[in-house]
Protein backbone atom coordinates (compact mmCIF):
# COMPACT_ATOMS: atom_id res chain seq x y z
CA UNK A 1 0.00 0.00 0.00
CA UNK A 2 1.54 3.23 -1.04
CA UNK A 3 1.86 5.60 2.29
CA UNK A 4 2.47 8.57 0.57
CA UNK A 5 5.62 11.75 1.17
CA UNK A 6 3.79 12.57 4.56
CA UNK A 7 4.13 9.15 5.97
CA UNK A 8 4.28 9.33 9.47
CA UNK A 9 3.38 13.06 9.61
CA UNK A 10 0.60 13.26 12.55
CA UNK A 11 -2.06 16.06 12.23
CA UNK A 12 -4.32 17.49 14.39
CA UNK A 13 -7.65 18.56 12.32
CA UNK A 14 -9.63 20.49 15.14
CA UNK A 15 -11.91 22.86 12.66
CA UNK A 16 -15.32 22.91 10.98
CA UNK A 17 -16.32 23.71 7.51
CA UNK A 18 -14.06 23.63 4.90
CA UNK A 19 -11.44 25.74 4.06
CA UNK A 20 -9.13 24.77 7.10
CA UNK A 21 -10.24 20.79 7.19
CA UNK A 22 -9.84 20.61 3.70
CA UNK A 23 -5.81 21.48 4.16
CA UNK A 24 -5.86 18.60 6.28
CA UNK A 25 -7.36 16.41 3.57
CA UNK A 26 -4.24 17.12 1.24
CA UNK A 27 -1.72 16.53 3.93
CA UNK A 28 -3.76 13.09 3.79
CA UNK A 29 -3.80 12.34 0.40
CA UNK A 30 -0.35 12.27 0.19
CA UNK A 31 -0.03 9.95 3.54
CA UNK A 32 -0.47 12.35 6.42
CA UNK A 33 -1.91 10.80 9.86
CA UNK A 34 -4.70 12.57 10.28
CA UNK A 35 -6.92 12.63 13.72
CA UNK A 36 -10.66 14.77 12.69
CA UNK A 37 -11.46 16.38 16.51
CA UNK A 38 -15.33 16.48 16.87
CA UNK A 39 -17.60 17.05 19.59
CA UNK A 40 -19.07 13.80 20.36
CA UNK A 41 -23.07 13.34 19.35
CA UNK A 42 -23.21 14.96 16.18
CA UNK A 43 -19.97 15.92 15.38
CA UNK A 44 -18.51 18.11 13.38
CA UNK A 45 -21.61 20.77 12.07
CA UNK A 46 -20.23 20.36 8.78
CA UNK A 47 -21.48 16.96 8.60
CA UNK A 48 -24.87 18.14 8.41
CA UNK A 49 -24.32 20.42 5.04
CA UNK A 50 -25.91 18.66 2.54
CA UNK A 51 -29.43 18.95 4.87
CA UNK A 52 -29.45 22.51 4.47
CA UNK A 53 -31.88 23.85 2.20
CA UNK A 54 -30.93 24.50 -1.61
CA UNK A 55 -28.23 22.06 -1.25
CA UNK A 56 -28.39 18.55 -3.66
CA UNK A 57 -30.19 15.76 -1.80
CA UNK A 58 -29.01 12.57 -2.16
CA UNK A 59 -28.12 9.19 -0.16
CA UNK A 60 -24.21 10.34 0.48
CA UNK A 61 -22.78 13.04 2.88
CA UNK A 62 -21.25 14.11 -0.50
CA UNK A 63 -19.36 17.38 1.64
CA UNK A 64 -18.56 15.40 4.06
CA UNK A 65 -16.99 12.61 1.60
CA UNK A 66 -14.99 14.95 0.01
CA UNK A 67 -13.65 17.01 3.38
CA UNK A 68 -13.07 14.20 5.81
CA UNK A 69 -11.69 11.73 3.91
CA UNK A 70 -8.32 9.58 4.78
CA UNK A 71 -8.99 10.97 8.28
CA UNK A 72 -9.95 9.00 11.99
CA UNK A 73 -12.31 10.56 13.97
CA UNK A 74 -11.47 11.42 17.64
CA UNK A 75 -14.81 12.80 19.37
CA UNK A 76 -13.87 15.06 22.29
CA UNK A 77 -15.72 17.72 24.15
CA UNK A 78 -13.13 20.60 24.54
CA UNK A 79 -15.54 22.39 26.88
CA UNK A 80 -14.16 19.44 29.53
CA UNK A 81 -11.12 19.97 31.19
CA UNK A 82 -10.63 16.15 30.99
CA UNK A 83 -10.95 16.65 27.22
CA UNK A 84 -8.58 19.53 26.82
CA UNK A 85 -6.04 17.02 28.68
CA UNK A 86 -6.63 14.50 26.09
CA UNK A 87 -6.01 17.30 23.08
CA UNK A 88 -2.86 18.63 25.33
CA UNK A 89 -1.09 14.56 25.41
CA UNK A 90 -1.83 14.19 21.62
CA UNK A 91 -0.25 17.85 20.62
CA UNK A 92 3.49 17.00 22.55
CA UNK A 93 3.11 14.32 19.67
CA UNK A 94 1.83 16.19 16.69
CA UNK A 95 3.20 17.79 13.93
CA UNK A 96 0.62 20.15 12.67
CA UNK A 97 -2.62 21.67 14.47
CA UNK A 98 -4.91 22.89 12.29
CA UNK A 99 -7.83 25.22 13.51
CA UNK A 100 -10.30 27.57 12.15
CA UNK A 101 -12.35 28.14 15.50
CA UNK A 102 -13.18 31.99 16.22
CA UNK A 103 -10.23 33.60 18.54
CA UNK A 104 -12.49 33.86 21.56
CA UNK A 105 -13.74 30.04 21.30
CA UNK A 106 -10.19 28.96 21.13
CA UNK A 107 -9.50 31.08 24.11
CA UNK A 108 -12.25 29.19 25.83
CA UNK A 109 -11.42 25.48 24.90
CA UNK A 110 -7.67 25.76 25.56
CA UNK A 111 -6.86 25.65 21.67
CA UNK A 112 -5.18 29.09 20.95
CA UNK A 113 -1.24 29.24 20.13
CA UNK A 114 0.24 29.99 23.71
CA UNK A 115 -2.15 27.17 25.11
CA UNK A 116 -0.20 24.43 22.96
CA UNK A 117 3.19 26.06 21.53
CA UNK A 118 4.83 25.41 24.70
CA UNK A 119 3.80 22.02 24.53
CA UNK A 120 5.78 20.81 21.56
CA UNK A 121 8.19 23.30 19.97
CA UNK A 122 8.28 21.29 16.85
CA UNK A 123 4.36 21.98 16.13
CA UNK A 124 2.94 23.77 13.52
CA UNK A 125 0.28 25.71 14.30
CA UNK A 126 -1.90 26.43 11.58
CA UNK A 127 -4.53 29.18 12.05
CA UNK A 128 -7.55 30.01 9.39
CA UNK A 129 -10.01 33.05 9.95
CA UNK A 130 -11.71 34.86 7.77
CA UNK A 131 -10.80 38.51 8.37
CA UNK A 132 -7.15 37.85 9.86
CA UNK A 133 -5.61 38.00 13.44
CA UNK A 134 -5.56 41.73 13.79
CA UNK A 135 -7.93 44.50 13.76
CA UNK A 136 -11.16 45.52 14.82
CA UNK A 137 -13.11 42.33 12.56
CA UNK A 138 -10.07 39.71 13.97
CA UNK A 139 -13.15 38.40 16.06
CA UNK A 140 -15.79 38.34 12.68
CA UNK A 141 -16.74 35.02 11.76
CA UNK A 142 -16.31 34.63 8.15
CA UNK A 143 -17.46 32.47 5.18
CA UNK A 144 -15.89 32.16 1.70
CA UNK A 145 -19.51 33.88 0.32
CA UNK A 146 -18.78 36.89 2.39
CA UNK A 147 -15.56 37.32 3.55
CA UNK A 148 -13.82 35.73 0.25
CA UNK A 149 -16.05 36.36 -2.47
CA UNK A 150 -17.71 39.73 -1.50
CA UNK A 151 -15.26 41.78 0.60
CA UNK A 152 -12.35 40.85 -2.42
CA UNK A 153 -14.62 42.93 -4.86
CA UNK A 154 -15.07 39.53 -6.76
CA UNK A 155 -18.64 39.34 -6.00
CA UNK A 156 -19.08 42.95 -7.90
CA UNK A 157 -16.47 42.30 -10.95
CA UNK A 158 -17.94 39.13 -12.42
CA UNK A 159 -21.52 40.49 -12.54
CA UNK A 160 -22.42 40.54 -16.38
CA UNK A 161 -22.78 44.36 -16.60
CA UNK A 162 -23.29 47.22 -14.04
CA UNK A 163 -27.37 47.12 -14.38
CA UNK A 164 -27.67 43.55 -12.84
CA UNK A 165 -27.32 42.22 -9.19
CA UNK A 166 -24.20 40.85 -7.54
CA UNK A 167 -23.30 37.22 -8.82
CA UNK A 168 -23.88 34.52 -6.04
CA UNK A 169 -21.02 32.30 -5.42
CA UNK A 170 -21.72 28.45 -5.05
CA UNK A 171 -20.68 26.36 -1.97
CA UNK A 172 -16.90 26.09 -1.04
CA UNK A 173 -16.05 28.34 -4.23
CA UNK A 174 -13.32 30.49 -2.30
CA UNK A 175 -12.78 27.79 0.29
CA UNK A 176 -10.95 25.19 -1.25
CA UNK A 177 -8.16 27.48 -3.04
CA UNK A 178 -7.68 29.39 0.24
CA UNK A 179 -7.51 25.42 1.59
CA UNK A 180 -3.97 25.20 -0.87
CA UNK A 181 -2.94 28.28 0.65
CA UNK A 182 -3.13 26.90 3.91
CA UNK A 183 -2.18 23.64 3.14
CA UNK A 184 1.23 25.79 1.68
CA UNK A 185 1.82 27.61 4.67
CA UNK A 186 1.83 24.39 6.52
CA UNK A 187 4.65 23.15 3.92
CA UNK A 188 6.67 26.23 4.34
CA UNK A 189 6.74 25.66 7.81
CA UNK A 190 7.70 22.23 7.83
CA UNK A 191 10.81 23.46 5.32
CA UNK A 192 11.32 25.72 7.64
CA UNK A 193 11.55 23.09 10.60
CA UNK A 194 13.55 20.80 8.79
CA UNK A 195 16.43 23.85 8.82
CA UNK A 196 15.95 24.77 12.10
CA UNK A 197 14.20 22.37 14.42
CA UNK A 198 11.65 24.77 15.50
CA UNK A 199 7.77 24.70 14.71
CA UNK A 200 6.03 28.13 13.77
CA UNK A 201 2.84 29.93 13.75
CA UNK A 202 1.09 30.12 10.19
CA UNK A 203 -1.87 31.94 9.62
CA UNK A 204 -4.16 32.27 6.46
CA UNK A 205 -7.70 33.97 5.84
CA UNK A 206 -10.42 34.16 3.53
CA UNK A 207 -10.21 38.29 3.13
CA UNK A 208 -6.56 37.98 1.58
CA UNK A 209 -7.64 35.08 -0.63
CA UNK A 210 -10.20 36.38 -2.15
CA UNK A 211 -8.31 39.86 -2.92
CA UNK A 212 -5.36 37.79 -4.43
CA UNK A 213 -7.91 36.01 -6.87
CA UNK A 214 -9.16 39.70 -7.75
CA UNK A 215 -5.22 40.65 -7.56
CA UNK A 216 -4.90 42.00 -11.06
CA UNK A 217 -7.39 44.42 -11.02
CA UNK A 218 -6.97 45.15 -7.27
CA UNK A 219 -3.54 45.44 -8.30
CA UNK A 220 -4.72 48.17 -10.72
CA UNK A 221 -6.53 50.26 -8.48
CA UNK A 222 -3.86 50.54 -6.09
CA UNK A 223 -1.93 51.83 -8.92
CA UNK A 224 -4.20 54.35 -9.60
CA UNK A 225 -5.31 53.04 -12.94
CA UNK A 226 -8.48 54.13 -14.69
CA UNK A 227 -11.67 51.64 -15.23
CA UNK A 228 -13.61 51.66 -17.84
CA UNK A 229 -17.34 50.42 -18.46
CA UNK A 230 -17.62 46.25 -17.74
CA UNK A 231 -19.85 45.93 -20.96
CA UNK A 232 -22.61 43.03 -21.16
CA UNK A 233 -21.75 39.84 -23.51
CA UNK A 234 -22.98 41.47 -26.41
CA UNK A 235 -21.31 44.91 -25.99
CA UNK A 236 -18.18 43.25 -25.90
CA UNK A 237 -14.48 44.58 -26.76
CA UNK A 238 -13.23 41.52 -28.73
CA UNK A 239 -15.63 39.22 -30.44
CA UNK A 240 -13.00 36.53 -30.42
CA UNK A 241 -12.42 36.22 -26.36
CA UNK A 242 -16.08 35.99 -25.57
CA UNK A 243 -18.90 33.31 -24.92
CA UNK A 244 -21.24 31.92 -27.26
CA UNK A 245 -24.62 29.80 -26.90
CA UNK A 246 -24.75 26.67 -29.19
CA UNK A 247 -27.72 24.98 -31.01
CA UNK A 248 -28.31 22.74 -28.13
CA UNK A 249 -28.59 25.37 -25.23
CA UNK A 250 -24.58 24.84 -24.60
CA UNK A 251 -22.33 27.61 -24.37
CA UNK A 252 -18.58 27.74 -25.03
CA UNK A 253 -15.90 31.00 -24.88
CA UNK A 254 -13.36 31.61 -27.81
CA UNK A 255 -9.96 32.38 -26.80
CA UNK A 256 -7.60 33.31 -29.49
CA UNK A 257 -5.45 35.50 -28.18
CA UNK A 258 -3.03 35.36 -31.66
CA UNK A 259 -6.13 36.58 -33.33
CA UNK A 260 -3.96 38.06 -36.53
CA UNK A 261 -2.64 34.30 -36.95
CA UNK A 262 -6.38 32.38 -36.17
CA UNK A 263 -8.69 34.85 -37.83
CA UNK A 264 -9.03 33.68 -41.31
CA UNK A 265 -9.17 29.76 -39.52
CA UNK A 266 -12.08 30.68 -37.42
CA UNK A 267 -13.69 32.21 -40.07
CA UNK A 268 -13.28 28.91 -41.88
CA UNK A 269 -14.52 27.12 -39.30
CA UNK A 270 -17.50 29.13 -38.85
CA UNK A 271 -18.55 28.63 -42.80
CA UNK A 272 -17.94 32.04 -43.31
CA UNK A 273 -14.52 32.30 -45.65
CA UNK A 274 -16.55 35.77 -46.58
CA UNK A 275 -15.05 37.58 -43.55
CA UNK A 276 -11.80 36.81 -43.84
CA UNK A 277 -11.92 39.91 -46.85
CA UNK A 278 -14.68 41.71 -45.35
CA UNK A 279 -13.48 44.95 -45.09
CA UNK A 280 -15.21 45.79 -42.05
CA UNK A 281 -13.18 43.56 -40.23
CA UNK A 282 -9.74 43.29 -42.12
CA UNK A 283 -8.06 43.87 -39.64
CA UNK A 284 -7.47 43.22 -35.66
CA UNK A 285 -8.30 47.48 -35.34
CA UNK A 286 -11.48 46.69 -37.35
CA UNK A 287 -12.53 43.52 -35.67
CA UNK A 288 -12.35 45.31 -32.16
CA UNK A 289 -14.25 48.88 -33.15
CA UNK A 290 -16.87 46.61 -34.95
CA UNK A 291 -17.25 44.03 -32.16
CA UNK A 292 -20.67 44.20 -31.28
CA UNK A 293 -21.68 43.59 -35.06
CA UNK A 294 -19.12 40.61 -35.19
CA UNK A 295 -20.47 39.18 -32.05
CA UNK A 296 -23.85 39.39 -33.72
CA UNK A 297 -22.84 36.93 -36.57
CA UNK A 298 -21.32 34.68 -34.48
CA UNK A 299 -24.12 34.51 -32.51
CA UNK A 300 -26.12 33.35 -35.36
CA UNK A 301 -23.58 31.28 -36.69
CA UNK A 302 -22.65 29.16 -33.59
CA UNK A 303 -26.79 28.56 -32.74
CA UNK A 304 -26.29 26.34 -36.19
CA UNK A 305 -24.61 23.63 -34.56
CA UNK A 306 -24.47 21.49 -31.27
CA UNK A 307 -21.75 22.04 -28.68
CA UNK A 308 -20.25 18.63 -29.91
CA UNK A 309 -20.09 19.72 -33.11
CA UNK A 310 -18.41 22.87 -32.34
CA UNK A 311 -15.76 21.31 -30.21
CA UNK A 312 -14.79 18.87 -33.23
CA UNK A 313 -14.52 21.11 -35.53
CA UNK A 314 -12.37 23.96 -33.11
CA UNK A 315 -10.42 21.46 -31.90
CA UNK A 316 -9.37 19.96 -35.11
CA UNK A 317 -8.38 23.44 -36.77
CA UNK A 318 -6.11 23.90 -33.87
CA UNK A 319 -8.20 26.99 -32.00
CA UNK A 320 -7.88 27.54 -28.82
CA UNK A 321 -11.48 27.47 -26.67
CA UNK A 322 -13.35 26.19 -23.62
CA UNK A 323 -16.96 24.57 -23.37
CA UNK A 324 -18.84 25.73 -20.25
CA UNK A 325 -19.15 22.55 -18.97
CA UNK A 326 -22.02 22.07 -16.07
CA UNK A 327 -21.97 19.33 -13.45
CA UNK A 328 -23.64 16.81 -15.65
CA UNK A 329 -20.74 16.59 -17.70
CA UNK A 330 -18.08 16.09 -15.14
CA UNK A 331 -18.72 12.40 -13.93
CA UNK A 332 -17.40 11.53 -17.57
CA UNK A 333 -14.94 14.05 -18.31
CA UNK A 334 -12.05 11.57 -20.19
CA UNK A 335 -9.50 14.47 -19.80
CA UNK A 336 -10.12 14.41 -15.83
CA UNK A 337 -10.17 11.15 -15.58
CA UNK A 338 -6.87 10.41 -17.62
CA UNK A 339 -5.06 12.93 -14.99
CA UNK A 340 -6.45 11.87 -11.96
CA UNK A 341 -8.82 14.83 -10.99
CA UNK A 342 -11.18 12.43 -10.22
CA UNK A 343 -10.48 8.82 -8.66
CA UNK A 344 -12.17 5.96 -7.33
CA UNK A 345 -12.11 5.25 -3.17
CA UNK A 346 -11.01 2.75 -1.98
CA UNK A 347 -12.73 -0.65 -2.22
CA UNK A 348 -15.74 0.85 -4.49
CA UNK A 349 -16.52 2.37 -7.93
CA UNK A 350 -17.97 6.53 -6.62
CA UNK A 351 -15.56 9.00 -7.43
CA UNK A 352 -14.19 11.66 -5.54
CA UNK A 353 -12.52 15.19 -6.64
CA UNK A 354 -8.23 14.81 -6.05
CA UNK A 355 -6.00 17.61 -4.70
CA UNK A 356 -4.89 19.86 -7.79
CA UNK A 357 -1.36 18.91 -6.73
CA UNK A 358 0.88 16.10 -8.62
CA UNK A 359 4.74 15.13 -7.46
CA UNK A 360 6.79 12.39 -9.35
CA UNK A 361 7.92 9.90 -7.64
CA UNK A 362 5.60 9.65 -4.82
CA UNK A 363 1.74 8.74 -5.38
CA UNK A 364 -1.02 10.12 -3.00
CA UNK A 365 -2.76 7.40 -1.30
CA UNK A 366 -6.23 5.88 -2.47
CA UNK A 367 -9.19 8.13 -0.71
CA UNK A 368 -10.78 6.23 1.91
CA UNK A 369 -14.38 6.68 3.02
CA UNK A 370 -14.70 9.30 5.98
CA UNK A 371 -15.23 8.48 9.23
CA UNK A 372 -18.01 8.40 11.89
CA UNK A 373 -18.58 10.42 14.60
CA UNK A 374 -15.38 8.95 17.13
CA UNK A 375 -15.53 6.21 15.44
CA UNK A 376 -11.58 5.77 16.32
CA UNK A 377 -11.71 7.54 19.89
CA UNK A 378 -10.81 4.16 21.79
CA UNK A 379 -7.82 3.34 18.92
CA UNK A 380 -6.37 7.02 19.43
CA UNK A 381 -6.40 6.88 22.70
CA UNK A 382 -4.63 3.59 23.43
CA UNK A 383 -2.15 4.85 20.71
CA UNK A 384 -2.01 7.79 23.50
CA UNK A 385 -1.04 5.73 26.01
CA UNK A 386 -4.92 5.24 27.87
CA UNK A 387 -5.77 2.47 29.04
CA UNK A 388 -9.29 0.80 29.39
CA UNK A 389 -10.21 2.38 32.23
CA UNK A 390 -9.18 5.60 32.12
CA UNK A 391 -10.53 5.51 28.54
CA UNK A 392 -14.28 4.50 30.52
CA UNK A 393 -13.77 6.96 33.02
CA UNK A 394 -13.52 9.54 30.22
CA UNK A 395 -16.70 8.40 28.47
CA UNK A 396 -18.13 8.58 31.73
CA UNK A 397 -17.49 12.23 32.24
CA UNK A 398 -18.56 13.35 28.71
CA UNK A 399 -15.10 13.97 27.61
CA UNK A 400 -14.70 11.45 24.90
CA UNK A 401 -17.43 9.98 22.43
Amino acid sequence: MEKGIFAGLKVLDCASFIAAPAAATVLSDFGADVIKIEPPGAGDPYRNLPNLPGYPTGEHNFAWLLEARNKKSLALDLSKPEAQAVLYKLVEEADVFITNMPPPVRTKLGITYDHLAHLNDRLIYASFTGYGEKGEEANKPGFDSNAYWARSGLMDLVRADPNTTPARSVAGMGDHPCAMALYSAIVTALYQREKTGKGSHVASNLMANGVWAASVLAQAKLCGAKFGERRPRERALNAVANHYQCKDGRWLILSLLNEEKQWPTLAKCLGREDLINDPRFATKPDRHARSVELIKIFDETFATRDLAEWRKILDGNGLVFGIVAILDDIPDDKQMLDNEVLVPFENDTMLTINSPIWIDGSKKVQPRKPPGVGEHSDEILRGAGYDEAEIKQLRAKGAVG
